[in-house]
């Protein structure tokens, strides 16, 4: 095999959105506790996950919760790279649609 092939793509991709909405970074501390939240800017948004900007000396968790300003859900989130202040996430678990679709629908309202 040689090294300058096209790699698969992958089986499954998600739409991506722009959103560029603020939303709250919460780290889980002991025992799930919620304590400390950091702005961020929620640039892309996907059923799968999202890409955050995020202040460049902010030190990231692993794992925290995303919360979108105006809507009042946490979603389970965890880091899987990092380029400056962009961040990209996953989540814990696919959105469902529908609030997606409540959240994009939201941010034409504002």
């Amino acid at each position: 095999m040689h090294l300058d092939t096209e790699h698969p793509k992958p089986e499954r991709a998600y739409r991506e959105f722009n959103l560029d909405r603020p939303g709250n970074i919460i780290f889980v501390g002991h025992h799930l506790s919620t304590g400390t939240q950091v702005r961020c800017l929620i640039r892309t948004i996907t059923l799968a996950g999202a890409v955050l900007e995020v202040s460049p000396g902010l030190e990231m968790p692993s794992h925290f919760f995303l919360e979108i300003l105006g809507i009042h859900d946490e979603i389970g989130a965890t880091m899987v790279k990092r380029e400056g202040e962009l961040v990209t996430v996953s989540f814990n678990m696919l959105l469902n649609p529908e609030f997606l679709h409540h959240v994009l629908r939201l941010s034409f309202e504002t």
